[in-house]
């Protein structure tokens, strides 16, 4: 049956292929061609470094100064690091002795402006003070050893229950002095 159809195509005696059968060739050779596009996919942004359990230490002449701790840090490309967990923070004084901390939601460091930033429920424990600090956001630079934000805050005393509300501050990195940018409240103790 397909050498009848063949012998149809030529007609008799005459080598010469049918109108219709070269259009059937060509649909056929352009169904086999695949379409030409792009093999390259888009660039990858996700992290290029994930460390769980992260603990980082800064220490000055041999004293522990700064201890972090967080479960997952993702390093990205622009060295940009994240902790998208729960960032702890204790602060030494020169004896070595824990004098703040630090609890928030999650962080991140940005390498380019050498800044860390803690978000989300930032509490801040001063423990020889008894005093708590609070709000949505701190930054804290290694290289000036300043803490600082300009979120709304606000300081309690855990012995007389006095509150400080303010917007903005900046700190030493242990919070032994502080300065509030725009306060109001009752100021009977130093922060």
């Amino acid at each position: 049956m397909l050498s009848k159809s063949i012998q149809k195509v030529f007609s008799k005696g005459d080598n010469h292929l049918s109108p219709f059968c070269i259009l059937a060739l060509c649909a056929l050779l352009f169904a086999a061609c695949e379409p030409k596009t792009d093999k390259i996919g888009a660039a990858y942004n996700g992290p290029i470094e994930i460390v769980n359990d992260l603990v980082v230490k800064y220490s000055e002449q041999g004293n522990m100064k700064v201890y972090v701790k967080t479960p997952k840090s993702l390093t990205y490309q622009n060295e940009t690091r994240v902790f998208p967990d729960s960032v702890n923070i204790s602060f030494f004084d020169s004896l070595g002795t824990v004098v703040t901390t630090l609890r928030s939601d999650s962080g991140r460091y940005d390498r380019n402006a050498d800044v860390y930033i803690v978000k989300g429920h930032v509490r801040v424990v001063k423990l020889q003070d008894h005093q708590i600090l609070t709000t949505t956001e701190l930054n804290w630079s290694p290289g000036t050893r300043k803490v600082f934000t300009d979120k709304p805050l606000k300081v309690r005393n855990t012995l007389t229950s006095e509150t400080t509300n303010a917007v903005g501050m900046d700190a030493e990195q242990d919070f032994s002095r502080i300065k509030l940018r725009k306060g109001t409240g009752t100021f009977l103790t130093e922060f």
